[in-house]
């Protein structure tokens, strides 16, 4: 009988697992300049995010709809966190603390059409110091000493929406080009981008209505399929606002500030693998400068590790 009870057990594990057909996901995303490098700890120096994904069923004349809550920490600092004198600050420090959600809407010619709102806080109530100096203590690096010119306590409140644009002229099953467009506008950020996005497959390249290249395959019906591919995203921003480099327009007090660089460019190589219930990603994230600062670097870099998880 024990036996008959565990066959049966890894026979419904195995059925489970090949349907693939997983409705929700969890994933925890970590970025930090350390990704890149051993010896470089500035600028925009670490990320938190954990994300919860749920597919809404919809009928075959309706477009694909994945909803998104997320909580997410972002940490900025001088080019060296040991900097006392603000004098000697090539960018202010800054925590960002936040919760969203959002809903991205997949269509049948593989465009998508995102929309997420995010409110939290600037500044000391963030927690950025905090926060670092319990990483520093973990890992035996030098106090950071900057914090006391943070930018200051200010309400959070962001809207993003961006657009893909598939170009299915310019593409195969192995190599795939978009248009990437988005919209940032808030009290933290507000700014306007476009670019490229491309995928280029390890296998055959699922449709965006079904890929993990944005978290849409979630699905309520069976959709066995593994994914492995490299992207490549080359992107020209322009800023007209960035709270973490001027301080809020909600509070002016802040003692380091800078006037931010209109133009800036990035660059996101990454690679993403999904098999059964996980995902795991690197993407190696480049920009130019950002800020008017005669101090700061011209460009600086850092990576991002994604593991997500799917269940039903």
């Amino acid at each position: 009988m024990r036996v008959f009870t565990f066959l049966l057990f890894i026979s419904l594990v195995s059925i489970s697992t090949a349907q693939n057909n997983y409705s929700k996901e969890i994933s925890l995303i970590s970025d930090n300049d350390l990704y890149t490098s051993l010896y470089r700890d500035g600028y925009y120096t670490n990320g938190f995010f954990i994300t919860y994904r749920s597919v809404q069923k919809t009928d075959q004349d309706s477009p694909k709809k994945i909803y998104k809550f997320e909580v997410g920490h972002k940490m900025f600092t001088a080019s060296k966190s040991t900097l006392q004198f603000a004098s000697l600050h090539d960018r202010p420090f800054a925590g960002y603390f936040y919760g969203g959600i959002g809903i991205s809407r997949f269509y049948k010619k593989n465009n998508m059409f995102s929309t997420d709102i995010n409110f939290g806080v600037i500044g000391p109530n963030a927690k950025g110091e905090e926060l670092q100096k319990f990483m520093h203590n973990i890992y035996n690096y030098p106090e950071p000493l900057g914090w006391k010119h943070q930018i200051q306590n200010a309400f959070a409140l962001n809207f993003t929406a961006s657009y893909l644009h598939y170009f299915p002229k310019m593409s195969s099953n192995k190599l795939d080009i978009s248009s990437y467009n988005f919209l940032k506008t808030g009290t933290v950020f507000t700014s306007i981008s476009t670019g490229i996005y491309s995928r280029i497959g390890v296998k055959n390249l699922q449709p965006f209505s079904n890929s993990v290249a944005f978290h849409s395959n979630l699905n309520k019906k069976s959709t066995s399929h593994k994914e492995s591919f490299i992207f490549i995203k080359p992107i020209i921003h322009y800023t007209f606002y960035d709270a973490t480099i001027e301080g809020s327009f909600l509070n002016n007090t802040s003692p380091v500030t800078f006037d931010v660089m209109p133009f800036h460019f990035s660059m996101e190589l990454g690679y993403r693998y999904y098999r059964k219930r996980f995902l795991y990603g690197y993407t190696f994230i480049y920009h130019t400068k950002k800020l008017q600062s005669l101090r700061a670097a011209k460009s600086n870099s850092y990576g991002s590790i994604y593991v997500g998880y799917y269940f039903n």
